[in-house]
């Protein structure tokens, strides 16, 4: 059974279960709600293990799906969920296909994971998800290099529902401590950054050469 900031989960994740990490895992979701930031703990798949209240605020208008809300997998919410992008800015080019590469990578050293291997099926039966994948992606990360696609220090767009902040930015961190590392965990915490003052610029002065439309045209 997994924890949330603030009370117990009804649904159960593949976290362990002994009395010594349990224990862990509650006092570590109350450190999360001390936090003004939305944050949350994963573990290699991107189930969500624990998350805080400002996270809940961030994604509270997401509407129901089957496989993919934000507190349940932030890889599938990324990925599958039609709400995603009102939440997360610049949703292609800022989270998916870093979400897409860093899934890549994973399935590369835990390729016998159920849970991966279905988020695999997924994205195979979405011709254009598969084609970004498998022809895209490969191409994206040339254009953008290695950096680019690393989570941990990214800086990326947010919409915020809180009025206040709006579109804004956030700093991805990422981070374990060795009690996490040995339950294959980590941490992720966006923070949020002043809400932007500049003048809105149109979709398409915003684009860069790294902006993938779904599939590069041949060559």
């Amino acid at each position: 059974m997994a924890f949330q900031a603030g009370g117990q989960r009804s649904a159960p994740r593949p976290t362990p279960t002994t009395p010594e990490a349990q224990a862990y895992l509650q006092d570590y979701a109350a450190l999360l709600e001390a936090v003004p930031f939305p944050s949350f703990v994963v573990d290699h798949r991107w189930d969500v293990v624990l998350a805080n209240g400002a996270f809940r605020t961030l994604f509270q208008g997401a509407g129901p799906h089957p496989t993919a809300m934000p507190d349940d997998n932030f890889l599938r919410f990324v990925l599958f969920h039609p709400d995603a992008s009102t939440v997360l800015g610049e949703h292609e080019s800022s989270w998916c296909l870093p979400m897409l590469a860093h899934f890549a990578a994973t399935l590369e050293r835990y390729g016998h994971d159920p849970g991966l291997q279905a988020v695999r099926r997924d994205i195979a039966q979405d011709p254009i998800m598969e084609a970004a994948y498998r022809q895209g992606l490969p191409h994206w990360v040339r254009a953008v290099g290695a950096r680019a696609v690393e989570h941990d220090g990214a800086v990326r767009p947010l919409h915020h529902p809180d009025p206040r902040r709006g579109t804004t930015e956030c700093r991805v961190v990422m981070e374990a401590s060795g009690t996490l590392q040995e339950l294959e965990c980590t941490r992720v915490t966006l923070v949020l950054r002043e809400p932007r003052r500049t003048v809105q610029r149109s979709p398409r002065a915003g684009r860069t050469t790294a902006h993938l439309r779904v599939v590069p045209t041949a060559e």
